[in-house]
């Protein structure tokens, strides 16, 4: 990285850094950091090691059932990683079918996220044990942005902005009307 900071990103701190001056800068505060170190010692990558770091972030108003979630990786491959807005959702009971929410999800991330960005969505349903009604299972979405290595190349110049522009997708996903017909009643969020 050059001494003016706008170089390449080639490790994670810096990285890190740019990630929580954008997250932060639009409202929301670090609730989490976890950093690891992997080492491969047989199979195809042996010799090699990786630095992952997971950051969580919750807006000021401490709304539990919503998070943005960074993770990034630091191999000798260079940089990678992704931001996701994660929501809670309905009961699964409360879903007519699970193929037209992806497929409302997968539109609301394709209209309001630019199409320059991989954009993969996830929905996750999930029992609390396995006796459990499977109408009672909790849903969950994944909106993800992957950062693209150009913005990487570009170094903190191009990373703060692209969050930035992230972020603001993230709101409109919030404040949609498609995201509002699938959220649980008030106060019928499960962590």
């Amino acid at each position: 990285m050059t001494a003016s900071g706008d170089g390449p990103l080639l490790t994670l701190e810096p990285l890190i850094e740019a990630i929580r001056e954008g997250v932060e800068g639009v409202g929301w505060e670090l609730s989490g950091l976890q950093k690891t170190t992997s080492h491969q010692f047989e199979g195809r990558w042996e010799g090699e090691s990786t630095r992952s770091a997971y950051l969580f972030f919750h807006p000021h108003d401490g709304a539990e059932h919503l998070s943005v979630d960074v993770y990034l990786d630091e191999t000798t491959r260079g940089l990678t990683g992704n931001l996701a807005l994660v929501v809670d959702l309905v009961r699964l009971g409360e879903v007519k079918s699970v193929s037209d929410v992806l497929r409302i999800l997968g539109r609301l991330s394709a209209t309001t996220i630019g199409d320059e960005h991989r954009r993969p969505v996830t929905l996750r349903l999930r029992l609390s044990d396995a006796d459990q009604d499977a109408d009672d299972a909790t849903t969950e979405v994944r909106f993800k942005v992957r950062i693209p290595q150009k913005v990487l190349g570009g170094g903190r110049a191009a990373v703060v902005p692209l969050v930035c522009e992230v972020m603001a997708s993230f709101a409109k996903i919030l404040e949609s009307d498609e995201l509002a017909r699938l959220a649980p009643p008030e106060g019928d969020h499960e962590g």
